[in-house]
């Protein structure tokens, strides 16, 4: 997310396309862990860039809200060093994580147990409030980030990572089956995304213009920024390949989550992607890669 508040949360780590499910409040966060940390090492790019707009900072305390398995927090104590950062997230699967993550790379990581955002309050003040794709996943999302707002100190600044662009990792034509499965893809998880969203509870339909929200949300000098993802062809070789095997876990979610959306030719053309033993498949075609993009909208407290 990367945004695993134990009911609705995705992570920072970045989004494992929704995850294809309705309502969070049932969904098996831990069973996504490695998918999660896999995807938020691919991704975390994204995470140092924005974290450059944020030199003129001298954090004293950083919350990550929805940290999942902390690979942004652990960005974070390390950009921060002087800092305490928390990762809060309702899983504690993932917050072990996180706990792994940190001691592995020797950063200073506290953690914390709540959940998004029935359990906000009590954790600030904080000079920095970042979340990964969290929002998204609470009904009313204005007033989650009224709630997120309400966390800065003075100065402090909120970071939301929502909106971007869908990744890719393959090109149109695939060499078989109908050219454009990707945005076929793309297609059948907003669908999926908006039935996701009208069913959870409390949903309050808004118009979602992050930098309005987040001025409505009582935040000033508001701005979003874009950061490019890109990790072109070739890539190593084999399923050990972090790019790859992201690639597989995603479009092994896709076909698993999907398949009442897609066509059988579709299926068909994911079944022939994911066996491992076809050179045209994902874990030993030439031309694989990946390129996305995330979008990070900063506000500052009054």
């Amino acid at each position: 997310m990367t945004g695993t508040p134990h009911t609705h949360r995705h992570g920072n780590h970045t989004h494992p396309q929704d995850h294809n499910h309705g309502h969070d409040d049932d969904f098996d966060w831990s069973a996504m862990a490695d998918l999660l940390e896999l995807e938020g090492e691919t991704h975390s790019p994204y995470v140092r860039q924005a974290l450059a707009e944020l030199t003129h900072l001298t954090p004293r305390r950083v919350l990550d809200i929805g940290s999942g398995p902390g690979v942004a927090a652990c960005r974070m104590a390390e950009v921060f060093p002087q800092a305490e950062v928390t990762a809060v997230d309702g899983t504690p699967e993932l917050l072990a994580r996180a706990e792994e993550r940190a001691a592995r790379l020797g950063v200073r990581l506290r953690t914390r147990l709540a959940e998004f955002p029935a359990e906000l309050d009590g954790l600030g003040p904080a000079d920095l409030v970042w979340t990964g794709q969290v929002v998204h996943h609470v009904g009313d999302q204005q007033e989650a980030l009224r709630r997120l707002a309400g966390l800065l100190t003075p100065g402090g600044v909120l970071a939301v990572v929502e909106g971007g662009l869908p990744p890719r990792w393959l090109p149109r034509d695939l060499g078989f089956g109908r050219p454009g499965l990707q945005e076929r893809l793309d297609a059948a998880q907003a669908d999926r995304f908006s039935r996701m969203r009208a069913e959870l509870p409390g949903s309050v339909p808004v118009v979602e213009d992050w930098p309005g929200m987040l001025r409505t949300a009582g935040l000033t000098g508001v701005r979003s920024r874009t950061f490019l993802i890109d990790h072109p062809a070739p890539q190593a070789p084999g399923p050990e390949s972090p790019v790859r095997l992201s690639a597989r876990q995603s479009l092994e979610r896709y076909r698993s989550g999907l398949a009442d959306l897609l066509d059988d030719e579709d299926l068909r053309t994911l079944d022939r992607l994911l066996d491992p033993a076809d050179p045209a498949g994902v874990d030993r075609r030439p031309d694989l890669f990946l390129l996305t993009a995330k979008t990070v909208h900063f506000g500052t407290a009054a």
